[in-house]
């Protein structure tokens, strides 16, 4: 596993998007050192990720580039496996007082990644990039673990990966100041969306939030709870 990429000399690039600011950043930048950046959003079946693809088609016909190219979505249900889990069923949502821990998807980069390298493979791409960040303490965003599935992958598919975890040592904040110049409104980050708006109450809101009161940017998001979004916003 690799936390910077490697250089101009690689053609091309997959990087796993979501709808956030995170992966949005990473995007872009991926743009600056890549000549073809391939933005991949796998669907799982989790409750959010129609109004992810909503804001993340908006967000890269603002944010075009020449290296980035056309949006690729694969399929990977997880609804057999998480079928009780609030991810998918909308209950019990963890809201702004949870903790991180409280929002863990079992298996998420496992899960992404697997795919991702099968694709990768058929299409004659040697480096995958996705944008955790240094408050991810999960086991499957550890740099062990990705290089263990970077040796897994290259021994199963017969070809050569790169993983790059370019972020690992940044908070939120920092990611939003090196996206300044970005639309970042138009990225969207909510595990509980209301007609494709942020709800302004759930945890990914209250962190969202956060991280643009401590990058000092104003937050241009459309939260559906205005209210309470100010009011968490002020207390931060």
């Amino acid at each position: 596993m690799s936390s910077k990429p490697p250089g101009i000399e690689e053609e091309s690039i997959c990087v796993l998007v979501s709808g956030g600011a995170d992966s949005a950043v990473l995007l872009c930048e991926m743009a600056k050192t890549y000549r073809k950046a391939v933005p991949l959003f796998i669907r799982n079946g989790h409750l959010w990720e129609e109004a992810e693809l909503y804001w993340l088609g908006r967000f890269l016909k603002a944010a075009a580039h020449p290296a980035i190219k056309p949006l690729q979505i694969l399929a990977l249900p997880m609804e057999d496996v998480y079928h009780t889990h609030w991810s998918m069923t909308g209950r019990e949502v963890p809201d702004y007082a949870s903790t991180c821990v409280d929002v863990y998807l079992p298996g998420r980069n496992l899960i992404l990644l697997s795919k991702t390298a099968v694709f990768c493979a058929l299409n004659d791409i040697h480096a995958v990039a996705l944008g955790p960040l240094k408050t991810n303490r999960f086991a499957d965003s550890s740099p062990a673990f990705f290089e263990g599935l970077r040796k897994v992958a290259e021994l199963a598919l017969s070809t050569r990966l790169e993983i790059l975890a370019p972020f690992s040592d940044k908070n939120k904040h920092e990611i939003l100041r090196m996206g300044r110049e970005l639309p970042l409104e138009l990225t969207f980050s909510c595990l509980n969306p209301v007609e494709n708006r942020h709800c302004g109450a759930c945890n990914k809101c209250a962190e969202r939030i956060e991280a643009f009161s401590e990058a000092g940017m104003p937050d241009r998001t459309v939260y559906h709870d205005r209210d309470f979004a100010g009011k968490r916003s002020n207390e931060e």
